[in-house]
């Protein structure tokens, strides 16, 4: 489905992507987790070709893509959910919604609000502007990803922005059309009930691959790790972010 050979992303003489390889399999739920800095949301810009890598392939579908544009993969069905999604002035979820779903056909639209949880048809008509919600403008988001149908959606940080109690459901919608469209879905995130909805956790510590497989196992190197990287900061103390 998605292979990545040797993959390498430098800036200056630093390497933020340090020789990964992986092979993510078709209809499975990622969560790419590791400390703050770690590489994960650059990985993740790798594969939507937001950045270039500076060696290594990636490959979709058996094609090489890493020096295609982002306009080419999303024509092979590859979407992004960024962790701040944009606003535009004078630009409604209507406008934005027929464009990613390629039709203005209210009904087809109406389809989809219900498919990510949102009744009411006056969202529809709501500007795409600053005076939106947290989790309205990521259910937009959301909505606009999920209407592309992708055959591969990477999520990055969405519960940035949004309260305790939209987290579940969202972690539901992404696990729902993962099963039930065959989307393989890569979820960048440092929140738990992302990564204990994940078949696979994927944990990235200075650009490397240094963890693969389910949270349970994870959880003792997240915590060793999130010690490492905060005492760089404050010093020797007793501190952990996964508990």
């Amino acid at each position: 489905m998605l292979e990545l050979k040797d993959l390498y992303f430098s800036v200056g003489d630093r390497n933020i992507i340090d020789g990964i390889n992986y092979t993510f399999e078709k209809g499975k739920f990622y969560g790419i987790t590791g400390p703050n800095g770690s590489g994960k949301t650059t990985l993740a810009k790798l594969i939507m070709g937001i950045n270039t890598p500076n060696a290594g392939e990636i490959r979709f579908g058996g094609k090489e893509i890493s020096q295609w544009p982002i306009t080419e993969r999303a024509r092979e069905g590859i979407a992004y959910s960024f962790q701040q999604p944009a606003r535009f002035k004078g630009i409604t979820f209507r406008d934005l919604l027929a464009m990613a779903a390629g039709t203005d056909d209210e009904d087809m639209l109406l389809a989809l609000l219900r498919r990510v949880g949102i009744c009411s048809l006056s969202f529809l008509d709501k500007p795409v502007d600053a005076k939106l919600s947290g989790g309205e403008i990521k259910k937009i988001e959301l909505a606009t990803t999920i209407a592309r149908n992708p055959r591969l959606a990477i999520y990055d940080e969405p519960d940035t922005g949004i309260d305790l109690w939209t987290i579940q459901p969202m972690v539901r919608l992404l696990k729902r059309e993962q099963k039930e469209h065959g989307t393989t879905t890569l979820v960048v995130s440092h929140n738990r009930a992302f990564l204990e909805a994940a078949d696979i956790v994927l944990m990235i510590s200075e650009g490397k691959l240094v963890y693969r497989g389910d949270l349970q196992g994870a959880l003792p190197m997240l915590n060793d790790l999130s010690v490492c990287n905060y005492r760089k900061c404050v010093g020797d103390r007793d501190v952990g972010c996964y508990r």
